[in-house]
């Protein structure tokens, strides 16, 4: 469990080791928010206990708690932190277009990128039969690249997601991008960009550190 106090703002964090749940983790890292941050083994299937899905009714990661209720998505639980930390500068104040570029890029990580990675270890959400689940599976490495190109070859400007500036979109990235040669894609041959960009990310200190203590 990592404990920070920084700021003036208490929140608990839940998340589980190979999850998304590590890119709104180093944001709050990154902000220096008073955090705590609890991990819900999905190996003893801790995210159907009662205890969980009262706190989350999807028996998902990440959930937030806050002061004012609980959070659960990714893309809510960056935008928030963003927001709440303005000095942060991770999303603009004062540009409602680049906001939108953000919130546009970070809603295909969700619905798109990782749906197409869930195919993979999560085929039940969608079919039954072993057979189709065999071909879903099958067919991961292929639809990764090939939801991943797009970003490859277009959104992500360099050196970040956004070009110069440094925003909540590429923690996002960077740990879903961890997942492709799992998922059958040789990132460093078949999307190089992207590949470049993970380690760039890792040689952030949060994100080393996060990734050798919470997401081994």
């Amino acid at each position: 469990m990592i404990v920070r106090a920084e700021a003036q703002v208490s929140l608990l964090y839940y998340y589980s080791p190979n999850s998304i749940a590590l890119a709104a983790h180093i944001v709050l890292d990154e902000i220096g928010v008073d955090y705590t941050a609890v991990k819900v083994d999905f190996g003893q299937n801790e995210q159907q206990s009662d205890t969980f899905k009262a706190i989350n009714p999807k028996g998902r990661v990440p959930a937030l708690v806050t002061e004012r209720g609980i959070l659960t998505e990714t893309p809510a639980i960056l935008t928030y932190l963003a927001q709440i930390f303005p000095a942060s500068a991770l999303v603009p104040g004062d540009d409602p277009f680049l906001f939108a570029k953000i919130q546009e890029f970070n809603a295909y990580l969700c619905a798109t990128v990782h749906v197409a990675h869930a195919h993979k270890n999560r085929g039940r959400r969608w079919v039954d039969d072993e057979a189709a689940l065999a071909a879903i599976r099958q067919k991961v490495p292929e639809s990764m690249e090939s939801v991943c190109r797009l970003i490859e070859d277009g959104l992500l400007q360099g050196p970040w997601v956004m070009g110069e500036r440094y925003t909540i979109c590429d923690p996002y990235l960077f740990s879903v991008a961890r997942w492709l040669e799992a998922d059958g894609v040789d990132a460093h041959s078949r999307l190089p960009r992207i590949a470049e960009h993970r380690e760039r990310m890792l040689a952030r200190p949060t994100t080393a550190r996060l990734m050798a203590e919470c997401y081994v």
